[in-house]
């Protein structure tokens, strides 16, 4: 088992492991109702981190230290998302819509997983990877090869969601602007973004106002895709429970 010594951004993951990240989401999982927006992604999130468990146990990646501190530095931001929702506070632009919207009963599933894909990698993937080059003393080209590994891990579970939370044939009226929403989004192209973006990062590492604008932006456009990805369907069978979710989600993130 590979541990993770250094700080991990205020998650309580100091000193953590691939497999209590795992078991943190699974108390996630068990804490969450199944149709929540934040269990559903939870789901999903917890199917990667235990494929990529499976893979360092087995030796599949070049260097296992590597890969399991991005693994649980990657993780360490989500989970401080959630911790930073349950204290009333705001987390970053990316991850809003999820949390805002979670309990709107016109998103479906799938909506909801790739919302949560989207924010992860295309913000927190790249400031994980910094994060990892600070850790490792490294530069992001010594995690290239790893990176690609654990892309290629949700690139396949994208895949497999997609294919298992697309709505069936009883709901064709939805599936049909729903495949034209979410196939405009790419985990593929997100996962090319995140690694340009890290390695733009770790070159204004002596710039902190540039570095810190970068990722402000960052943020705010990832969080902008993620609306759009949560776009809801305002059938007859959701309609009638849209009016109480508008009311409870108006006191989210006030402070």
């Amino acid at each position: 088992m590979v541990l993770i010594e250094q700080r991990t951004g205020g998650t309580g993951l100091s000193g953590a492991s691939v497999d209590t990240v795992a078991a943190r989401m699974r108390a996630l999982r068990t804490s969450l109702p199944p149709k929540d927006g934040l269990a559903v992604f939870n789901r999903v999130y917890l199917a990667v981190t235990e494929e990529i468990g499976r893979s360092l146990t087995r030796g599949a990646f070049d260097d296992s230290r590597a890969a399991a501190t991005l693994d649980v530095l990657f993780a360490g931001r989500y989970l401080r998302a959630v911790d930073t929702v349950a204290a009333g506070l705001r987390p970053p632009a990316c991850w809003r819509p999820l949390f805002q919207y979670r309990r709107h009963p016109g998103v479906r599933p799938l909506q909801f997983a790739l919302c949560g894909i989207n924010a992860h990698i295309g913000h927190d993937l790249a400031l994980a990877v910094v994060d990892s080059c600070r850790a490792l003393e490294c530069e992001p080209e010594g995690l290239e090869r790893d990176f690609e590994r654990v892309g290629d891990t949700l690139v396949a579970l994208e895949e497999r969601v997609r294919e298992e939370l697309m709505p069936g044939p009883d709901l064709l009226e939805v599936a049909d602007p729903l495949t034209h929403l979410l196939a405009s989004w790419s985990l593929e192209r997100a996962r090319d973004a995140a690694w340009s973006s890290a390695r733009l990062l770790w070159r204004l590492r002596e710039l902190p106002d540039l570095s810190r604008e970068f990722r402000e932006r960052m943020d705010a456009g990832v969080g902008l895709v993620g609306r759009c990805l949560l776009t809801p369907y305002a059938g007859p069978s959701s309609a009638r429970g849209v009016h109480s979710w508008q009311s409870g989600s108006d006191s989210a993130f006030r402070r």
